[in-house]
């Protein structure tokens, strides 16, 4: 029956330490999977990111159109961005693709932080089309240097992009072409995307006549603008280009749009549709391709004309035209329209009453009065969809677009420096680290069983002393002859008790005596103990005394182990690592700290793990020592307070019984 029990105890904290052992493992998994490069920022150096959504599914935007590569106007804003935790001039936001690795070419149109505001032209590659894409927002370090990229935020296609934010000098380009404009334009402060041009109808913006901006027959051409008319003109320019008998000219008529192409003399205009309001900004793009021409008013079709571009290579006007105006033939009604069909339109998706006749010369244009912003002018035909993310995202509804999430903190040290420096751990290096992470575990469970012991041996002990210290009882029950009297303290424990003090170091070294007093104990009679017996029961108590003390310190030479072996393999490793990073600079010939540093912050770790196996068993060996020094003491104590109670009550003067039959025979 004992032995089952212990069976039990012995399972009980087997179960239990293989608990703590999964637990163990455990975090330790959890804190391997924290530390990857899988979790790790795109740069650990910037203390804040946000994820910025570009949505063009139905829920958002709803572009079903072709996208492809486009620049993205980020509006930043108290409401979505904290300018006190950045620099003050924004050169250390960062952008980066959705992978969060890839670095995203972008610059600054305005910042201002004291204002709270701020303009941002990010070029996202491959936008697709009725789905979502993400990007994210780093920022937030103080040491980060300038890497806005204008020219690297527009592909080599746009020919122009006027950001019109200039005060007092001519419009600059922001592409790789270097085309700006030979005018100085009056700027209009307030406007759609931070400051534009206000146009009064007699000073128009020229634009160069470089080789990049030349406009050959039948190429493909998108030219793109914000505008807000200050009135409803006839023939307003916008944009006009002519060389000799040819020429464009993008305009309203009346609020109308309208694009008009002469080709030797013949010129041909698209048909009027609805106007738009004066005083309000509206998105209007032209797109030339494959023989036809494409106006767009907000991001949506709005009219379309069969007919290429002519060969133009002079300067262009932005706000005024020398051209000649034309005036508009009658537009013949189509067979669904003559039906009654209103809604009508023609096979490549334009609206009904679309015009491509010739028409006969007019008076001149008018000069454009009102304000522009954001001039893009590209060689190559840009898709629908490109055009409608334009019109949605530099507009007023950029929401429906462009989404912010909160704002994420930077990355914890386990997933910032600490995750540089694992990735940089060799091979060598982690085998140390699995073998000291095995140690670690033993001598986890190793203080994690001793506590335990201990703990119960101390409240086992303490039951004990208070049944054997009252008064009621005396160790005349050991020369009874009753087992059970001896074994429950003559009646002084129940059965609850019993089982707490069979962990009872003191409890054992007790029977061990009562043991020795009954073996020399005549039938009933009250033994006689001479100095011989009283020595040999003493020996027979120091022996107890012995095997309790080795219960007691069962397993803690596994925690010396650790203490002292753990600093040194941790050492071994470092040592080990430290000869692999010099050897990896000597082969490749690179001295510098960037080479430096990771090999030799990585064999670091080594050490760093060996102090972690050492430090906590160190501190668990001090404590658990403590206590068995404790009960060890009250063992000591127990026993000569045991032997000095048996000697006064078995007089030594008395011939022992055993003794007396042995002379009496």
């Amino acid at each position: 029956m004992i032995m089952e029990r212990k069976d039990q105890r012995t399972s009980c904290r087997a179960g239990v330490a293989k608990r703590v052992a999964a637990r163990l493992f455990g975090v330790i998994a959890t804190l391997a999977v924290l530390s990857s490069p899988a979790s790790a920022w795109w740069n650990d150096e910037w203390q804040l990111r946000k994820k910025i959504s570009i949505d063009a599914s139905a829920a958002g935007a709803n572009i079903t159109d072709p996208i492809g590569t486009t620049p993205v106007l980020i509006r930043l804003h108290p409401g979505n961005f904290r300018f006190s935790a950045t620099k003050d001039d924004g050169s250390d936001l960062r952008f980066v693709a959705g992978d969060d690795k890839t670095p995203l070419k972008h610059h600054i149109e305005k910042y201002d932080a004291l204002l709270g505001e701020a303009l941002v032209w990010v070029s996202v590659p491959s936008l697709p089309s009725g789905a979502k894409s993400e990007i994210w927002l780093y920022y937030g370090n103080k040491k980060a240097i300038p890497v806005a990229d204008a020219k690297g935020s527009y592909d080599p296609d746009f020919a122009l992009v006027y950001h019109l934010a200039e005060r007092g000098t001519p419009a600059l380009d922001s592409t790789v072409w270097g085309n700006n404009a030979q005018s100085v334009g009056q700027p209009a402060e307030g406007s759609l995307i931070g400051t534009g041009l206000r146009l009064d109808g007699r000073t128009p913006l020229t634009l160069p006549s470089s080789s990049s901006l030349a406009m050959a027959a039948d190429a493909g051409w998108t030219f793109s603008l914000w505008i807000k008319p200050s009135a409803l003109q006839p023939n307003a320019a916008l944009f006009s280009r002519r060389n000799g008998d040819s020429g464009i000219v993008i305009g309203l008529d009346n609020g109308a749009p309208f694009v008009e192409v002469t080709n030797a003399g013949s010129a041909q205009r698209t048909s009027a549709g609805a106007a738009i309001a004066a005083a309000s900004w509206h998105h209007l793009a032209v797109v030339v391709g494959s023989g036809r021409i494409s106006l767009y008013l907000d991001g949506n079709a709005y009219a379309a004309l069969d007919a290429g571009l002519p060969t133009l290579d002079t300067t262009a006007q932005i706000g005024g035209s020398d051209a000649v105006a034309a005036a508009p033939a009658p537009t013949q009604p189509t067979p669904a329209a003559a039906s009654g069909d209103a809604a009508s339109a023609d096979t490549n998706g334009a609206p009904a009453g679309t015009n491509d006749a010739a028409v006969a010369a007019s008076p001149t244009f008018a000069g454009f009065v009102g304000d522009v912003d954001e001039l893009q002018i590209s060689k190559v035909a840009r898709p629908a969809g490109f055009i409608r993310l334009a019109a949605i995202g530099q507009g007023l509804d950029q929401g429906k677009l462009v989404t912010f999430s909160v704002d994420e903190e930077t990355a914890s040290w386990l997933s910032g420096y600490f995750a540089v420096i694992l990735k940089s751990v060799t091979l060598d290096g982690w085998v140390v680290i699995g073998v000291l992470m095995v140690m670690a575990a033993v001598s986890w469970m190793v203080m994690f069983d001793r506590a335990s012991y201990l703990r119960s041996q101390a409240k086992a002990n303490a039951r004990f002393l208070k049944v054997y210290r009252d008064p009621k009882f005396d160790l005349t029950v050991f020369g009874s002859g009753d087992a059970e009297a001896v074994a429950s303290l003559a009646g002084g424990i129940g059965k609850r008790d019993a089982i707490v003090l069979r962990s009872s170091s003191l409890y054992r070294i007790y029977r061990i005596a009562a043991d020795e007093v009954r073996r020399r104990s005549a039938r009933n009679a009250l033994p006689y103990l001479s100095a011989t017996s009283m020595a040999a029961i003493r020996a027979a108590l120091d022996g107890g005394v012995v095997r309790e003390i080795q219960r007691l310190n069962r397993l803690m030479v596994i925690l010396t182990i650790a203490i002292s072996g753990g600093p040194f393999l941790g050492l071994l490793g470092t040592v080990v690592g430290v000869m692999i990073t010099f050897a990896a600079i000597a082969a490749s010939g690179d001295v510098n700290v960037n080479a430096i540093a990771p090999g030799i912050a990585a064999a670091l770790v080594a050490t760093v793990a060996g102090l972690g196996v050492a430090i906590p068993a160190l501190f668990g060996y001090n404590y658990l020592i403590s206590r068995i020094k404790d009960l060890t003491g009250d063992i000591q104590v127990f026993v000569d307070e045991l032997v000095t109670r048996l000697a006064e009550l078995h007089s030594a003067d008395q011939p022992d019984p055993v003794e007396r039959r042995m002379a009496a025979e």
